[in-house]
């Protein structure tokens, strides 16, 4: 029997990681860690190990990584951490460089530590707001009708910039140029974040500032969607997928995380094309009630920002 694949979660009480467990635990050895063992709703997390990831003294966490083939890197400091706030509110968007900054040296631990236990590979949850300047700038105002994974990364905020440099950081460690390649899956997520359909889903990072009210935003959250169970699929995929390399024989590759939506402004060609992902779900079929009971229903305002794209 062929032993099970050891994967090391960051962010494990995290609600991205909430998706992932219930396959992981029965497909992997897991290895959890958290900066704490309870999930938002306070409940437990069974098997956390209470680690902070951001202490750059990493003996305290090295042997966490010892024979783990995969790491999950999930963990991430929201904005408001340590301002008494919620999902950076208070926080003016010019003083959330310090928390973002430390969520950058995260990742370099994070990184540093994987390299240093010879893991194979490290998935990493970016967002596809480290390039959202052309989403803000050029999507909303129909001068682009999609983003791709290799345009430049830039986006208009310190939570996109943290994203675009997790990224960027991880390219010297792909690259060879320390004595070994440690692969990079990154996984540009769009909005994994629903109740009961589009007019209530919501992306809780601090740059949703822009994305807009009403018929604007309900059209974004259309296509940002992604499901549970696609969100499993491309994070195990991500995971078990056996070759990663570039044209240049680089293994680091940046992917955007949404459903076949068919609203979609970001490029999932390079997910399916490098790691055979096969999206199962659509927005526009998933909430095709809520969307008629949006253009259709008593209060609609039946117009172009409506019918959208």
């Amino acid at each position: 029997m062929t032993p099970k694949r050891k994967v090391l979660v960051t962010g494990a009480s995290g609600y991205v990681a909430s998706l992932l467990l219930p396959e992981f635990r029965a497909r992997y050895d897991m290895v959890l860690v958290d900066s704490r063992e309870k999930d938002r709703e306070g409940k437990p997390v069974p098997g956390i190990k209470v680690t902070d990831l951001s202490d750059p003294d990493r003996s305290k966490y090295q042997l966490l990584f010892k024979g783990v083939d995969t790491v999950v890197h999930l963990a991430y400091r929201h904005s408001s951490s340590g301002a008494g706030a919620t999902w950076g509110q208070d926080v003016p968007p010019i003083e959330r460089f310090p928390v973002e900054l430390s969520n950058v040296q995260m990742a370099q631990n994070v990184y540093r530590a994987a390299y240093d236990a010879d893991v194979r590979r490290v998935t990493v949850a970016s967002s596809n707001h480290a390039a959202d300047w052309y989403e803000h700038n050029l999507i909303h105002t129909r001068k682009k009708d999609m983003v791709f994974p290799h345009e430049a990364p830039v986006s208009d905020n310190f939570y996109g910039w943290s994203k675009a440099a997790y990224e960027l950081l991880a390219f010297p460690y792909a690259s060879g140029i320390f004595g070994r390649k440690l692969q990079f899956v990154l996984v540009r997520i769009g909005n994994p974040y629903e109740t009961d359909g589009p007019k209530h889903m919501r992306d809780p990072n601090p740059a949703q500032e822009h994305g807009g009210t009403g018929a604007s935003n309900f059209k974004r959250n259309l296509g940002a969607h992604l499901s549970a169970r696609d969100c499993r699929q491309l994070f195990t995929r991500a995971i078990e997928t056996p070759d990663i390399e570039n044209e240049h024989g680089v293994p680091w590759v940046i992917v955007y995380g949404i459903s076949g939506n068919t609203r979609a402004f970001w490029s999932l060609e390079s997910a399916r094309r490098v790691l055979g992902y096969e999206a199962q779900d659509d927005s526009e079929v998933k909430f095709a009630k809520d969307i008629s009971q949006f253009l259709t229903g008593p209060s609609a305002n039946a117009g172009p920002d409506n019918t959208g794209p």
